[in-house]
């Protein structure tokens, strides 16, 4: 849930991001509009992001990365500073002149960013970064826009599958190694679980706080739909749909005929971690960030857990990478990305060296994701991250082969405020057995029409 106050994506993805904001050692005065060459032809690039000190791991880490770079690349000097692109301030500070040259974004941030000119078009120079050519090409649409121009660089990323239990599928008669892949699938295996009793729940899902919007949303592109749609400049609502209508009956099917989803209700996704920490819940949607956090929080092994892909044809994801000052010159934005390809888009090589320190430092290593290449170079991280895995990678091999015939799909713009009233439509579906579907749809969408015609 990109850019989300009090719980946030940041927040559920743990280390992942924690690792991907590591950009500094010390911060300075506002980023130069000039070449920012000194007599030396060293160049200094400012970039935001610096862990704070309670990061420790992260800091000592970055510190270590930044000498080897500068080492390896002595006409490049990092010049980074605490914080992260913030809407509110980020027009001023880029009209001040305080704007980094290199900034961090979220992946809903760059559309706008574009079409409003505030952002620098790097195309010339992506030919001359190492591996730009084999970044998947899903992750690299995000920056690229409706010109056919290059405008960032993608560093991380994450899509929404099902987190399941595998003791309790063994237990209920369904295999592990083949974990549902369809959403009639998922209510088959839900009520078995459920069948198992002693409050063993089968499918669990959020309702509050803006979660429950955010998996409806997801739920929505699975099943083929979407939450808004843009007709030119103009959005509109999309869920009172066909998709739409599926998602909140399965929900409603599973919840009140098949009783899998237990009684209690009105979650968040520290009640269903809890359930999942506790052996009591068989499965729900999340990313694979959430097993570290669960076996960490509550004592579990990693062999206890399974990931596999969302079933349907699209999940919601995100992630998160970095774009240029439009006022950046030339030897800025060259010397940014090298920074940037050198630190997050590492060659095979520098992905040894990291998983090797990762490990020594207890990072959960062998996760699925992030995945930020295609084709051969994926393939050679992959192995050397298998080579240090402290995971069970088999576990999340369901995953692996079937994401990628899944279509990830961001978030929709104003996502807080849209999330805020898909809330009270999975509350009405979930505590209200008499809920009208037609009339929860047709309602909601006359508030997120409102809401969406703000957006600019």
């Amino acid at each position: 849930m990109d850019g989300m106050h009090g719980f946030s994506r940041r927040q559920v993805l743990g280390s992942f991001v924690t690792g991907a904001l590591a950009l500094g050692l010390t911060a300075c005065g506002g980023a130069s509009t000039t070449s920012g060459v000194d007599k030396n032809g060293v160049v200094t690039v400012s970039v935001n992001g610096l862990p704070p000190k309670t990061q420790t791991v992260d800091r000592k880490n970055f510190e270590e990365d930044v000498a080897a770079f500068e080492k390896s690349h002595p006409k490049i000097k990092i010049d980074a500073r605490e914080g992260l692109m913030d809407p509110k301030t980020f027009t001023a500070k880029l009209a001040g002149g305080q704007l980094e040259d290199v900034y961090y974004v979220y992946f809903t941030d760059p559309a706008g960013l574009i079409q409003r000119h505030q952002a620098a078009d790097i195309s010339k120079y992506i030919k001359d970064v190492p591996y730009a050519k084999d970044i998947d090409p899903s992750l690299q649409k995000v920056f690229t826009g409706a010109d056919g121009k290059v405008y960032g660089l993608p560093t991380g990323n994450y899509s929404l599958g099902l987190v399941y239990n595998r003791a309790l599928f063994t237990k209920a008669g369904l295999d592990p190694d083949k974990p549902p892949a369809t959403w009639d699938e998922v209510r088959t295996a839900a009520k078995k679980i459920s069948a198992l009793g002693d409050g063993t729940v089968g499918y669990a899902d959020y309702s509050k706080n803006n979660q429950g919007g955010w998996h409806l949303t997801s739920w929505i592109y699975s099943m083929g739909g979407d939450v808004a749609t843009q007709d030119g400049t103009k959005w509109k609502a999309a869920f009172n749909s066909d998709a739409g209508h599926k998602t909140l009956q399965m929900l409603h099917e599973m919840r009140w005929t098949d009783n899998s989803m237990g009684t209690r209700q009105l979650l968040e996704i520290a009640d269903v971690q809890k359930m999942m920490g506790a052996g009591k819940l068989g499965m729900y949607m999340a990313g694979p960030d959430n097993i570290p956090t669960i076996v960490k929080q509550f004592e579990r092994k990693y062999d206890d857990y399974g990931l596999t892909a969302l079933p349907g044809t699209a999940t919601l994801g995100g992630g998160d990478g970095f774009m240029f000052n439009p006022k950046a010159s030339p030897e800025k934005i060259r010397a940014g990305l090298t920074w940037v390809q050198w630190k997050y888009l590492r060659s095979p090589e520098r992905d040894a060296v990291d998983s090797k320190r990762a490990k020594a430092d207890g990072v959960p290593i062998g996760l699925p994701q992030p995945r930020l290449f295609a084709g051969a170079t994926q393939a050679k991280i992959d192995e050397i991250r298998a080579q240090y895995a402290n995971t069970p990678v088999g576990n999340y091999k369901p995953f692996i082969d079937r994401n990628s015939q899944v279509q990830t799909k961001v978030e929709p713009p104003n996502a807080q405020q849209i999330y805020t009233i898909l809330d009270g439509v999975m509350q009405s579906v979930l505590t209200k057995k008499d809920a009208d579907i037609d009339k929860l749809l047709a309602d909601a969408s006359k508030k997120v029409d409102a809401v969406l015609a703000t957006v600019k």
